[in-house]
């Protein structure tokens, strides 16, 4: 016999040995991918729960390479004093193992009797030309051999890896340096150069950062330490290894014979001096280098830097040569003035944050809530004693904890995501550390000083005109003998979130409210401010942090008149600083990223650092233009959005209502019978009013946070520095407020520079507002512009009593902008000389159907080049209406012939049917997509009969498909090229890569997608993504539209540097092109020329040329199925004829 307590410590033995048995095989499963294949497997760690307090302890890992230690003794016992018998996981592992072993073999004898099989007659020696570049193709493409290899690895030239694991040791050695504490950052070292298995981890990267850290403090003997512990690990120092001991000792002055063996071991490695001087130097490095080589040779001068590579896409030959002199325009301010608003923004960097007034109306705070928020008697907020604490083995240093009130008067009534607070948290450290590295070094004085130089060639009052902005800034750069490039670490999504959960949790435990602080009758006691709450989104528990209902009622009844940002969400005080590299550019302070991409991806910023500079000068160019855009507010329609926005906002002119007129739970619902059905119907609608809730929380947010951006700039011009997607479009850094949002965004902004409207620039004004009306749309501009005199009653009338009056502009399809442009026509009309009137109201021309008039091109479609107003017509063409029309025949045909459904969907074909999916076909839409398309808008037809809709929409999405390949033949071949070589390639287990006719790299970021846990919270898409294998879906129906709009963005870049050479103010929207009226006609000729430049290069020879040469050069027998050159031939339109298309952006 023996006792319940013997029984529940026996069960409790069992449990603690069934968990310990599961990290067995979770170790085992570990090591048997990472062994049984040829392919590698990437594994994230795996983290099991922690066992509950007992004598039980798991084995630690054993080292790499040994055979973990037995855990039975003599005699097949146990520990535990029990026979040990092995487990039934162990012997399903090695059943599995055996028969994959099977499969490998088989597999090997396949590919190997395919690889000595005759070669075809074409491949025999001398039979055909280019024989040798097709040996070997067999190998590339090994199907399941190669399906889970990671085609990229994510090292750099000297085998400097960057995964999350080694991107992480990076930022803390970074951290530690610029402590000051090398000393640290020596410990981390050691633990993993120490070990076999940890040094492989290590790279020579992290070796020369420390050794630069030694160099400051002036140790030589730390750095040569650190040249036998990189002899010790195999590799070879770099030249910042011997940088940073040439800096040593030039702060330390060391004899010249020590120095001369430096030099002297530094040539024999293959280097030389003048090598050394092409570095990466920060503060005073360059400086100290110089001063030690000069002590061994006094007339030593470093080669000068060499003149920048000129660009060498043939679409930018001309644009590039300086055969004629170039005189760029100017912004209309002073060199004094541009140096003043760099102090300006200079110092709002710096500060971090910025705190301005909201718009919205204020209530009166009631008693209770002006106590509430003294941050003095009730509020709870107490510095941990720890001031550094543990994250997954890195020790990180914590910042001071933002005052509480900052942080909550933003957090929802129905809490955030826990994954995004942290994110959020853990970017606000990354980008305050940022600063303070920056700010503390010399290079923020280099580039203060660069920049003085540089405000002279935009300035109106200097002579300087003939750089464009990288070139000057270049220039200036060489001159003052240093880089401004920084050696900064990327720190990891992983990293950050990491980092932000660890202050979120501090955040709960120390910020605390007294529980009477709004009925003192209640017991006093101290509560969380936040808690941990868990919801399911789609079957996954998400964790969310939610504010105390007492902080919500305190924050909704205190007034709150300000807003806090970031610094860097706020547009530019001043001309951003040009991008003149992947890694320097936009803001001064901040680091901003030249691609911004998916979370966890830094492949496609290894590919732009391995890409020749002169690839990227005309990227950065444009950029640069567009971001040296000035801009203002347009004052009176902002004022008039303010006071709609306060009068409880419109939903017919999109202006967001307040929470106050959320829906709520029908009274009936609530004080009625507690019925199952009453309960299961208020249930229900109590999901509904809470999803509108949030849904209106965050469009009045989103509107509160623009229009409270635009009323501080209200007087002021700004700029939006530029970057760009993985694709190469292009997008304003600032988030919340810029030209790319809503027609209220748009409408209260205005070109900071006006001019003149000229001939012809009252009638673009007239045209743009009926464009924006959605009227007359298949009308011409002759057309157009004479209904606008039509309505001119209405237009003025709109502009003088915009809420009083007969309100004609709020019928349109963009009212605000409708309104703006309504007050520009009246402001022009009253001007004593219309001609002469300054105008800064932006005009926009719109692409018609961008993504068909590429690929109309790309196969010269004679129909579909017509119906995308590629041809010049006398009137614009409508291509959903075209559409609409070939697939009425089509029905009447099959009607004809006793098709029911064909004679059931008569009268029933209209544009608006057919429209979205034609507009998606671009992207990609399947045939089944496509159904659910039209059987949506089939059952929004009053009188269709309801029975017929899957069979009429079946039979429909089929005629569009037809329709489409018979208007633009070449496009559904080409889409189907560009689908099938996608499929190959992510099947051989690579990422899609290409390059765009202006010499910028492309990989499209889609990889499994994987979680990891992080202090009990499911992370998706953070580590070591570009290691996981590609998403074969998502890389195969995603390069079709991908690669387009890598060509409208190419087309995009080309019209904004001519149009910049031409002294035009243009900025984009994507396929939607923006100027003044003065120049509509200008800019109209550059695009159509662009565009032909664009597409007379063989763009589909030089992709299939690209893919071949990259995936399957290595193959060594022919393969069937590889995607071949496109040999479909090219259709009889004339390319020259868009140069006289008037509509082809209209």
């Amino acid at each position: 016999n023996y006792s319940s307590a013997s029984a529940k410590e026996e069960a409790r033995r069992r449990g603690a040995c069934g968990r310990a048995e599961l990290l067995e095989l979770l170790e085992a499963r570990v090591k048997q991918l990472q062994a049984d294949n040829v392919s590698e497997v990437t594994v994230d760690r795996v983290n099991v729960a922690p066992l509950r307090k007992s004598s039980f302890r798991c084995p630690a890992p054993s080292p790499a390479g040994k055979e973990p230690a037995a855990r039975v003794r003599e005699g097949g016992v146990s520990s535990s004093g029990t026979p040990s018998q092995p487990s039934r996981w162990f012997e399903k592992l090695k059943k599995e193992k055996w028969i994959k072993h099977k499969r490998q073999l088989k597999l090997e004898q396949k590919f190997s009797a395919a690889a000595s099989a005759p070669s075809p007659p074409f491949l025999e020696p001398g039979k055909a030309a280019g024989a040798k570049e097709s040996q070997g193709r067999a190998k590339a493409l090994e199907g399941p051999l190669a399906l889970w290899e990671p085609r990229l690895r994510l090292e750099d030239k000297e085998g400097n890896k960057y995964g999350s694991i080694q991107l992480i040791i990076m930022s803390y050695l970074e951290s530690c340096l610029f402590l000051r504490q090398p000393e640290r950052a020596q410990q981390c070292l050691l633990f993993y150069h120490r070990s076999q298995a940890r040094r492989k981890l290590l790279g020579i990267k992290m070796y020369a950062m420390l050794m630069h850290g030694w160099a400051k403090k002036g140790s030589l003997k730390q750095i040569g330490r650190l040249f036998f512990m990189l002899e010790e690990a195999g590799l070879k120092p770099n030249l910042s290894c011997y940088a940073a001991a040439l800096e040593c000792m030039g702060h330390t002055r060391a004899p010249a014979t020590v120095i001369q063996r430096c030099v002297q071991q530094l040539e024999e490695d293959g280097f030389s001096l003048d090598e050394l001087f092409e570095d990466v130097y920060e503060e005073d490095e360059r400086e100290m280098v110089l001063k030690a080589v000069r002590i061994i040779k006094p007339n030593f001068h470093p080669l000068p830097q060499p003149c920048s590579e000129i660009c060498t896409s043939p679409l930018l030959r001309d644009f590039y040569s300086k055969e004629e002199p170039v005189s760029y325009p100017k912004l209309d301010f002073s060199v004094r003035e541009l140096r003043e608003r760099f102090r300006q923004q200079l110092e709002m960097e710096a500060s971090n944050t910025i705190t301005i007034s909201s718009v919205e109306s204020a209530k009166p705070p009631t008693e209770q809530a002006s106590k509430a928020v003294k941050p003095g008697a009730r509020w709870s907020y107490r510095r941990p004693p720890l001031r550094a604490r543990a994250v997954k083995g890195v020790r990180v240093a914590l910042p001071s904890l933002p005052p509480p009130f900052q942080i909550l008067s933003s957090l929802p009534p129905q809490g955030e995501s826990l994954l995004v607070l942290a994110k959020e948290l853990g970017a606000k450290i990354h980008s305050r550390y940022a600063i303070l590295k920056k700010s503390r070094s010399h290079l923020l004085k280099k580039i203060q000083k660069i920049y003085d130089e540089y405000a002279q060639l935009l300035a109106k009052d200097a002579q300087l005109d003939s750089y464009l902005p990288r070139e000057y800034w270049e220039k200036l750069e060489a001159s003052s003998g240093s880089s401004q490039l920084s050696k900064d670490c990327t720190w990891p999504q992983l990293l950050l979130v990491q980092l932000g959960v660890h202050m979120v949790e501090l955040l709960v435990q120390v910020i605390k409210v007294q529980s009477n602080i709004l009925n003192p009758s209640l017991e006093a006691k101290l509560i969380p401010v936040l808690y941990h709450v868990y919801s399911f989104r789609n079957s996954r528990q998400i964790g969310f942090i939610k504010p105390h209902p007492i902080l919500t009622q305190i924050l909704s009844n205190a007034a709150e008149t300000t807003l806090t940002f970031d610094s860097f969400v706020m547009p530019m005080l001043c001309p951003p600083v040009p991008w003149t590299s992947p890694h320097f550019g936009a803001y001064i302070l901040l680091p901003t990223k030249l691609m911004r991409c998916v979370e966890g991806a830094i492949q496609h910023q290894l590919l732009l650092e391995e890409c020749p500079r002169s690839n990227l000068h005309s990227v950065l160019d444009a950029l640069n233009q567009l971001g040296n855009c000035p801009w203002k507010i347009n004052q009176p329609v902002l004022d008039i959005i303010i006071t709609i926005f306060n009068a409880k906002g419109s939903e017919k002119l999109d202006v967001p209502p307040p929470l106050s007129e959320a829906p709520k739970p029908s009274m009936a619902l609530r004080m009625g019978p507690s019925t199952p059905w009453s309960k299961s119907s208020l249930k229900r609608e109590l999901t509904q009013c809470r999803k509108k809730t949030a849904e209106m929380y965050s469009l009045r947010t989103d509107a509160l946070y623009k229009l409270s951006i635009a009323n501080h700039l209200r007087d002021k011009v700004f700029w939006f520095p530029h970057n760009m997607d993985f694709r190469g479009r292009t997008y304003p850094c600032p988030p919340y407020f810029n030209h790319l949002g809503s027609d209220i965004t748009r409408a209260i902004l205005l070109f900071a520079e006006g001019k003149p409207l000229g001939a012809r620039g009252l009638d673009w004004l007239k045209i743009h507002l009926i464009n924006l009306t959605g009227l007359k749309k298949k009308n011409s501009l002759r057309e157009r512009l004479a209904y606008a005199n039509e309505i001119m009653e209405e237009i003025l009338d709109s502009a003088d009593n915009p809420l009083t009056g007969r309100k004609w502009w709020m019928d349109t399809d963009e009212p605000w902008q409708a309104l703006a442009c309504c007050m520009e026509i009246a402001k022009a009309l009253r001007s004593p000389d219309p001609t002469a009137y300054i105008s800064h109201f932006p005009i926009h021309q719109d692409g018609s159907c961008n993504g068909l008039q590429h690929y109309a091109a790309l196969g010269r479609d004679v129909i579909g080049a017509t119906s995308v107003n590629l041809m010049p017509c006398d009137s614009p063409q409508d291509v959903y209406s075209g559409v609409a029309q070939q697939v009425e025949e089509f029905r009447k045909r099959d009607a004809q012939e006793g098709m029911k459904v064909a004679q059931v969907l008569d009268g029933f074909i209209s544009r608006k049917v057919v429209k979205q999916t034609v507009m998606t076909v671009v992207y990609g839409v399947t045939r089944y997509g496509g159904r659910l398309q039209i059987e949506k808008r089939l059952k929004e037809i009053n009188g269709f009969p309801q029975e017929y809709v899957w069979e009429a929409s079946h039979y429909l999405v089929q005629q569009v498909f037809n329709s489409l390949k018979e208007m633009f033949s070449g496009t559904r071949e080409i889409q189907i090229w560009l689908t099938e070589s996608a499929r190959l390639i992510a099947k051989s287990g690579n990422t899609m890569e290409w390059v765009t006719p202006l010499g910028l790299p492309i990989v499209q970021p889609y990889h499994q997608a994987k979680s990891t846990v992080v202090t009990g919270t499911s992370v998706w898409n953070m580590g070591d993504l570009d290691q996981r294998p590609a998403n074969h879906l998502k890389q195969k129906n995603a390069f079709p539209p991908n690669f387009i709009h890598s060509l409208d963005s190419t087309h995009m870049m080309l019209t904004a540097l001519h149009c910049h050479r031409r002294g035009l103010t243009f900025v984009s929207v994507h396929d939607c092109y923006w100027t003044h009226a003065l120049t509509v006609d200008v800019m109209n000729q550059v695009c159509r020329e662009q565009f032909v430049e664009l597409h007379s290069q063989p763009i589909l020879q030089d992709l299939s040329r690209f893919m071949l040469q990259k995936y399957f050069s290595n193959l060594c027998s022919p393969r069937s199925d590889l995607p071949s050159a496109p040999s479909f031939p090219p259709g009889d339109f004339d390319l020259q004829k868009v140069k006289e298309s008037t509509y082809f952006f209209s």
